[in-house]
């Protein structure tokens, strides 16, 4: 017997007992009674006897739901960190129980930085039974979490950097593997670490101390390696550390380090890059290119066929030289200088009509030149303008040669490398180069809301790193997760 449901057009279904029977070799069936008018409850307890199940007395309260955690965003992330052996990792073999708390500790850091990022004591109240607000806890089997248990995580965590980071380069990086590397810079509170220094703030915060900090990519943007200065280091000092992990601490023989112009200057190469036996992939700077215009081996006309072209330069004995042109950031380019120039000039006729007016008007050579400072700071074209200030007015006008020349490089840059042609085509250094832009979508995603990498509030250096470090497992996990989700949709 079964019950069934049969539409009745506009009129409610109608809810009918039946049964099947086997007549002349065919299945049939008929009815055996309307329960149309019986309350859904009875009907459904009706269903489940049939099927084999107990009903319930609806009066009686036999289950009681007194919380339900979410669950599935932990799974996600535990389970994709699972799968990477990340969790044996940490531990490194069989841990004692003391250990083991510590490691399970450190996971719960990792997977509350990638569900819900916050601080550690946020950390703490999410594995706190009564406060907590996902299954995180009971998926770790962890109990009475106490304040100092989470800071000695931390600190564990920390302390086991250089071996998972050995463990991670074994995994992405091989010899004569193309490395990323990039660095940036993320604001601290307070004053009392000693890595906290003033220096150029790539958050806009100019009203605080900083880090730097370096990190080391697979050519795909996986994260295996980063390394923490302090706030006033410049980029490329950073790159003998980063040489000198690639070399001794990974014992890579040879590897070929890809890093921005600012990083990989000619002077690291001469005395970082080269002294160790590593290629590189970088690209000249805006006064390089134009040097390289002006002495005519970059000539426009080199785009004419192809937006790309290898040329040599005696200033760079032994490197290759790949010339690209991008159309549409020429375009880009153009448009905004045109737009910064036409600010300048409107606000430099402001200042011309302040120093004309009849009352109050700005005189003395001083106050007219702060309010010229402070446009030509505020849209960068002081090279395009030839100013004369006097006691009593400003004239100002267009540089129109500078800005020609400058024209002439608009879309162009140059990709310079010593990867010799055998191992790499110009489109194959050109590609690698531009795979920068997977480190600097790292630290987007470090630095805004997905992981929140600052604000940093540890004041001791050690738990200054050991907090980058979380953050960049917490990438690494992150990475891993979305590279299965696009595999997955190009396989849908």
């Amino acid at each position: 017997m079964f019950i069934e449901i049969v539409p009745n057009r506009t009129s409610p279904p109608a809810i009918l007992l039946r049964e099947s029977y086997r007549e002349d070799g065919k299945v049939k069936k008929r009815t055996l009674a309307n329960l149309s008018k019986l309350p859904r409850d009875v009907v459904e307890g009706l269903r489940s006897l049939l099927k084999g199940g107990v009903a319930v007395d609806r009066r009686e309260r036999v289950l009681e739901i007194q919380r339900a955690l979410p669950h599935g965003h932990v799974a996600a992330v535990l389970g994709t960190l699972r799968s990477l052996r990340l969790d044996r990792l940490l531990s490194g073999g069989k841990p004692d129980p003391e250990e083991r708390r510590l490691r399970d500790l450190a996971l719960a850091l990792v997977v509350a930085r990638v569900t819900a990022p916050g601080s550690k004591l946020a950390t703490l109240h999410a594995l706190d039974p009564e406060t907590s607000g996902s299954s995180l806890a009971v998926a770790l089997g962890l109990e009475a979490v106490e304040t100092r248990e989470i800071y000695a995580a931390l600190d564990w965590l920390g302390a086991r950097q250089e071996r998972i980071e050995r463990w991670l380069a074994r995994k992405h990086l091989s010899a004569g593997t193309l490395v990323l590397l990039d660095v940036t810079s993320s604001y601290l509170e307070g004053r009392r670490c000693e890595l906290a220094r003033f220096g150029y703030s790539r958050d806009h915060r100019r009203d605080r101390p900083q880090i730097v900090y370096g990190l080391l990519c697979d050519r795909y943007g996986c994260p295996v390696a980063v390394e923490v200065f302090s706030g006033e280091v410049g980029d490329p000092s950073t790159l003998s550390a980063q040489v000198a992990k690639l070399k001794r601490r990974f014992r890579l023989r040879h590897v070929v380090l890809v890093g921005d112009r600012g990083l990989v200057t000619s002077a690291r190469i001469r005395e970082g890059l080269r002294p160790a036996g590593l290629d590189w992939i970088t690209a000249l700077r805006g006064p390089q290119v134009r040097a390289l215009v002006d002495a005519g081996p970059l000539q426009p006309d080199l785009f004419d066929e192809r937006d790309l072209a290898e040329i040599t330069a005696p200033d760079y004995p032994g490197e290759r030289l790949v010339a690209c042109r991008n159309a549409a950031l020429a375009k880009e380019r153009a448009r905004k200088r045109q737009d910064l120039l036409a600010a300048t000039e409107r606000d430099l006729a402001r200042i011309v009509m302040a120093t004309k007016r009849k009352r109050g008007a700005l005189t003395g050579k001083a106050k007219i030149g702060l309010a010229v400072g402070a446009v030509l700071e505020r849209h960068k074209m002081a090279k395009h303008f030839e100013l004369t200030i006097t006691e009593h007015g400003l004239t100002y006008r267009r540089r129109d040669e500078a800005i020609a020349a400058e024209a002439k490089l608009d879309g162009i840059y140059v990709i310079r490398t010593s990867v010799p042609a055998e191992a790499m085509s110009p489109d194959e250094a050109v590609r690698a180069y531009k795979g920068l832009a997977q480190v600097e979508r790292a630290f987007r995603t470090l630095k805004s809301v997905d992981l929140q990498v600052r604000p940093i509030h540890h004041w001791l250096a050690p738990r200054v790193r050991a907090h980058v470090f979380l953050c960049m497992l917490a990438y690494y996990v992150e990475w891993h997760m979305r590279e299965r989700l696009r595999a997955g949709l190009k396989k849908g």
